[in-house]
């Protein structure tokens, strides 16, 4: 059995496929800081320009999910659970879809054990 590195919560799920339905394809990027932070950001897939340094962790619900190389080599040995959160200031300081719902994406993360790391999918 192959280990992925990507997974979603039910309460994400929802959030994501509201997005589909108002938004079409869409893209997730958690890039290293600075101006974007380090949560995950969704965009609509024909407005976001996915930088070349960037690395495919995978895919949520259909949606290809990248991270910046400095954030893929910290997070290289665990395993990403994307969820949300209930954002109460729903217009704060995000350019990332889910906000105008409510909603924040955030990542939660864990370390491999021995046995999934040895399974893990190498790309």
């Amino acid at each position: 059995m192959t280990t992925e590195r990507l997974s979603v919560t039910p309460a994400a799920i929802l959030v994501i496929e509201k997005l589909k339905e108002e938004h079409g394809e869409l893209v997730f990027n958690q890039s290293g800081g600075c101006c974007d932070g380090t949560a995950p950001m969704c965009y609509e897939k024909s407005d976001f320009y996915v930088p070349s340094k960037n690395v495919k962790m995978g895919e949520i619900c259909g949606c290809e999910f990248f991270i910046d190389k400095d954030q893929f080599e910290y997070f290289k040995h665990s395993h990403i659970t994307i969820d949300v959160r209930v954002e109460k200031s729903a217009f704060g300081n995000s350019f990332s879809l889910e906000i105008d719902l409510g909603y924040q994406f955030i990542t939660k993360s864990r370390i491999f054990t021995d046995e999934e790391y040895a399974n893990l999918e190498v790309k």
